[in-house]
C-alpha cells in the first residue's frame, strides 16, 4: 500500500515533504537560538572595548524539493485537466523560486509561449485516461487511447499501453526495460510504428515527461497518473453532477 505519490521510487527518493518541512524547521530553530545568542552577546559584552558583535544569521532555508515537485505537477494538472490551457514546455528553466530570501518560497511559472488548449471533450477523455493510468487497467488504457485518435501501423495492445504509461504517467527501469526513456520510445515506434495522435494528446505527454525530468534531477520521482488522479476523479464528478441537475 502507498501512503503518499513516490514510494515506489523510495529507493532512490530523496526525503519526503515532511521530512523536508521537518528539518527545515529544526534548522530554523537553530538559527533563531543563535541569533538570540548574538543579540545577547551584542547588547551586553558586545559593547565592552576589545569584544566584537556577532553577525545574525540571515533567514535563507533549504528547499524543500518534495513540495516543489507535488506543487509544480499539481499545478499542470490543473491547467491540462481543468482550465483546458496548458503550458507543453514546462522545462525547469520556465519555473522561478520566489521569496527565498523572505523565508516565504513561491513558485513562479513564465515563458507560456507554447500553450496548447484541449475541448471540454478532450479535457474529459484525458480525465478518463488518467484514472484508468492510475489504477493500472490495461484494457481500459488501451480502449481510451483508440477513442483518443491513437493508431499505429498493426495496432498492436502491449505497445499502446506502454505509449500511454510512459506518455502520461511515469518511467522506471521496470516500465522501460532498464532502457532511457527516449531510447525506449523509439523501440515502441520499431515495434509497431505510429501513425497518427492529435497533437494536443502528444503535448500534455510532452509536459508529464518534462515534470517527470525535473523530478528525476531532484531526486523525486512521481507518477503523474497518482498525482492527477484525483483532480481528474473531481472534474468528472462535478460534470455527473452538472447533468443531473440538467
Amino acid at each position: 500500500k502507498r501512503t503518499r505519490n513516490g514510494d515506489r521510487y523510495a529507493h532512490v527518493n530523496g526525503p519526503s515533504a515532511k521530512e523536508y518541512e521537518t528539518y527545515i524547521k529544526l534548522i530554523e530553530a537553530k538559527r533563531r537560538v543563535e541569533n538570540m545568542s548574538a543579540r545577547i552577546h551584542n547588547l551586553t559584552v558586545g559593547w565592552l572595548p576589545g569584544f566584537e558583535k556577532k553577525p545574525y544569521k540571515s533567514k535563507v532555508l533549504p528547499i524543500n524539493h518534495a513540495k516543489l515537485i507535488d506543487d509544480l505537477i499539481y499545478l499542470h494538472g490543473h491547467e491540462v485537466l481543468v482550465d483546458g490551457y496548458f503550458n507543453g514546455d514546462p522545462h525547469p528553466g520556465n519555473v522561478l523560486l520566489l521569496g527565498v530570501e523572505e523565508g516565504k518560497p513561491q513558485l513562479g511559472l513564465i515563458d507560456y509561449g507554447q500553450v496548447k488548449n484541449l475541448t471540454k471533450q478532450e479535457r474529459l477523455h484525458m480525465c478518463e485516461i488518467i484514472i484508468a493510468l492510475a489504477n493500472d487497467d490495461k484494457e481500459k488504457i488501451v480502449n481510451l487511447m483508440k477513442e483518443a485518435g491513437f493508431k499505429s501501423k498493426t495496432m498492436n495492445e502491449d505497445v499502446i499501453y506502454k505509449y500511454a504509461k510512459v506518455s502520461y504517467d511515469e518511467d522506471n527501469d521496470e516500465l522501460t526495460e532498464g532502457k532511457h526513456i527516449q531510447m525506449f520510445m523509439e523501440d515502441l515506434q520499431a515495434r509497431d510504428a505510429i501513425d497518427k495522435l492529435p497533437d494536443q494528446y502528444i503535448m500534455v505527454g510532452r509536459a508529464s515527461v518534462m515534470l517527470r525530468g525535473f523530478a528525476h534531477a531532484l531526486r523525486q520521482s512521481r507518477s503523474i497518473a497518482q498525482a492527477w488522479k484525483p483532480i481528474a476523479e473531481r472534474v468528472l464528478q462535478q460534470e455527473r453532477t452538472k447533468s443531473e441537475i440538467l
